[in-house]
């Protein structure tokens, strides 16, 4: 039972105690390997094998809001209407994506491998992406599951989720998915990515998406004066209503938090924020330095895109309207975008949100700007708090915020389903 509200008393009508996360799939194989009985001597402790690989079988049947596209029938995901394609990219090709259930593993990970049943018709094409969520909360970026070689995902890990995309060319018959099959693993002898110490920021060419009523690859039908944007990379790309990977854009009169909702311009495999050797593609270009941009100014891969367009500006960035003009921009410029998600630092602390559509701000009052919104229950990093604006909702007031670095703005604890009003083991900013 909660104790009577007070002052400063926190978030305390809490919308239910947290629950095991659900495996992933309601239809899910779990395949481990069991223990043979043997007459042997049992092997030393350091000469002990690693455990058994974790195998299952996600429900391709429940498609949900996640989904771009995408339908069921005939036993098989294919692409719905082959006409539609990410606004940011311009393609006349067909595209689907289906983000398929997180399955949680229970055991650190750091491997998984793709099988498809499938059919691909030659003008049509699948991609899987793997992405990993820690312990404490904090998914890695989506990494490509190519057949035959598995993704290595930059930590250790505890929920496996998978992504399909299927592209046809308009059409043509679509591919389709009848079945997959995820095996996770850890791999001993390969190290963690380092982590760095700060979240990523580079100077890049930012245009103006526009293309209002058209789709993001993320699903998301673009509305006037809307606030996201769009990178040359799938690696970050948000689920849809998600501020699970977002950028902080600085123009010239202000900087402004937004998720990441579309895939483009010019490249869809060009994850130019990270470091030279972990790029999907391009890794003889310097961290920071999109291709399209290397293409225009110097001509590199004969001044093309991976498509073979002939690159006419150097963006590595597009802006939804409201976002292009609320950071100053009125006509195509160069920003200053922080790539927040980079930031997994062990300082800070993870916690769990609850209520709908919370808002994430600038400063630590109602009044500023707001930087970013919370949909739903979310798992969100804290770095530290402060006393702020006392906020008061639904009988209970609180003047605490904590300050979350994948947002580069702050919420009011009152919205942090713990019981305390100053989060334990947090420190002050």
């Amino acid at each position: 039972m909660l104790t009577p509200p007070t002052r400063y008393r926190s978030s305390a009508p809490r919308r239910g105690r947290r629950l095991p996360r659900a495996l992933g799939g309601a239809v899910c194989l779990l395949a481990l390997a069991g223990t043979a009985l043997s007459t042997a001597p049992a092997p030393a402790a350091d000469a002990a094998l690693p455990p058994a690989p974790v195998s299952w079988h996600p429900d391709l049947s429940r498609t949900g809001g996640d989904d771009v596209n995408v339908r069921y029938d005939a036993g098989a995901l294919r692409v719905r209407d082959g006409s539609l394609s990410p606004a940011s990219l311009g393609r006349d090709r067909g595209y689907a994506s289906a983000v398929l259930e997180a399955h949680h593993v229970g055991r650190p990970v750091n491997r998984v491998t793709v099988s498809l049943d499938a059919t691909v018709p030659e003008a049509a094409s699948v991609e899987v992406d793997v992405r990993g969520r820690a312990a404490d909360g904090t998914w890695t970026e989506w990494r490509r599951a190519a057949a035959g070689t598995p993704a290595r995902l930059p930590r250790d890990v505890v929920d496996v989720q998978a992504r399909l995309t299927l592209w046809n060319a308009t059409g043509a018959p679509t591919a389709a998915v009848r079945a997959v099959t995820l095996t996770a693993d850890d791999t001993r002898s390969v190290p963690a990515e380092p982590a760095p110490g700060s979240a990523f920021s580079a100077r890049v060419y930012a245009t103006r998406e526009g293309l209002v009523g058209h789709t993001t690859a993320n699903g998301h039908v673009i509305r006037e004066n809307d606030h996201f944007v769009a990178l040359p990379s799938r690696r970050a790309l948000s689920p849809a209503g998600s501020g699970q990977y977002s950028v902080q854009v600085c123009g010239p009169v202000r900087c402004e938090t937004a998720p990441v909702w579309d895939v483009g311009p010019w490249n869809t495999h060009d994850d130019h924020w990270n470091p030279s050797d972990r790029r999907e593609q391009w890794k003889d270009l310097p961290q920071g330095l999109p291709e399209a941009q290397a293409a225009y100014e110097d001509g590199y891969n004969g001044g093309r895109d991976e498509f073979g367009r002939q690159v006419a500006n150097p963006a590595g960035i597009d802006l939804a309207d409201g976002t292009f003009y609320n950071v100053g921009l009125d006509d195509n410029g160069w920003v200053t975008v922080t790539y927040l998600w980079t930031d997994v630092g062990g300082d800070t602390t993870s916690f769990r949100t609850w209520s709908t559509d919370v808002g994430v701000r600038q400063q630590a009052t109602t009044t500023s700007t707001r930087v970013a919104g919370l949909p739903g229950p979310t798992t969100v990093r804290v770095r530290c708090q402060v006393h702020g604006q006392l906020v008061t909702h639904d009988g209970y007031s609180n003047d605490a915020w904590s300050y979350l670095p994948d947002y580069g703005g702050y919420v009011s604890n009152i919205f942090i389903d713990v019981a305390d009003s100053w989060l334990p083991d947090v420190p002050a900013c």
